[in-house]
């Protein structure tokens, strides 16, 4: 049915019955791929400008090692998130050149497809603690080919490193802020940073931290204007978001 359709829009496009718009519009409708299991997305990339991401948790080593390789078809630049060691070393059967970062906890196959950094993202963590999310949010922000810096450690506890860090706030088009316990610090740098901000709890903290919602709630009633929330410990959801807004300044430029 895929491979009909594609021939029949191949045939209008040679033709110039339909126009080149029009046919990656439709493309963009087509259907999935069933795996059984899994139902894997090839047109995502098209219709949101990256490649289904894999989340990798709940699912077993050897089906984490089938999405990887239908998605990736040794073409794309493919990360796999919340990944456990044991489905790295399958998907590295398939993709010797796969990385993974134990405290990220994702696999990336890269293939090189972003030539050009599309954007300047920033990603901050209040604490050291708060380092796995917030490295799943720069390593996905890298594969989806953002320029990344990193600045880890600057919690309100001791705000003078912080202000040192001045210069890397302004470099940024996109600022991700991880912080758990009461998540002050995407409001400090609301009042620093004229950028977008995308703030990220975590579940760091002690009982009174609620695993998170509290840095959640904080983050949502910050009085710093242009601070967005996502969920708690979500570092691939702040790192996609940066990535939309990335995308429309690349789009722009063109």
């Amino acid at each position: 049915m895929v491979k009909d359709e594609l021939r029949r829009l191949l045939e209008d496009v040679k033709n110039n019955q339909v126009a080149v718009e029009d046919a990656l519009a439709r493309l963009k409708n087509l259907p999935y791929e069933d795996l059984g299991f899994a139902l894997v997305d090839h047109h995502r990339a098209l219709r949101k400008g990256f490649p289904e991401v894999i989340f990798c948790q709940g699912k077993t080593a050897e089906q984490i090692a089938q999405i990887f390789n239908k998605l990736c078809d040794g073409r794309r630049s493919i990360i796999g998130t919340r990944a456990a060691q044991e489905a790295y070393d399958r998907v590295k059967e398939i993709y010797p050149d796969a990385i993974y970062n134990e405290l990220a906890r994702t696999i990336v196959v890269n293939r090189g497809e972003q030539a050009v950094f599309r954007g300047k993202v920033l990603v901050m963590s209040a604490g050291t603690a708060d380092l796995p999310v917030a490295e799943e949010a720069a390593v996905t922000a890298a594969v989806m080919g953002n320029e990344v810096r990193r600045v880890y450690d600057v919690g309100v506890a001791g705000i003078h490193r912080l202000l040192d860090k001045l210069e890397l706030i302004r470099w940024a088009n996109v600022i991700i802020v991880v912080a758990g316990m009461e998540g002050a610090l995407a409001s400090v740098v609301g009042g620093l940073a004229d950028q977008p901000i995308i703030a990220v709890p975590t579940s760091v903290g002690y009982g009174a931290s609620f695993n998170g919602l509290s840095a959640l709630l904080s983050m949502l009633t910050s009085c710093a204007a242009g601070v967005s929330v996502v969920n708690i410990d979500n570092g691939f959801g702040a790192a996609a978001m940066a990535n939309a807004i990335t995308r429309m300044i690349e789009e722009e430029r063109a």
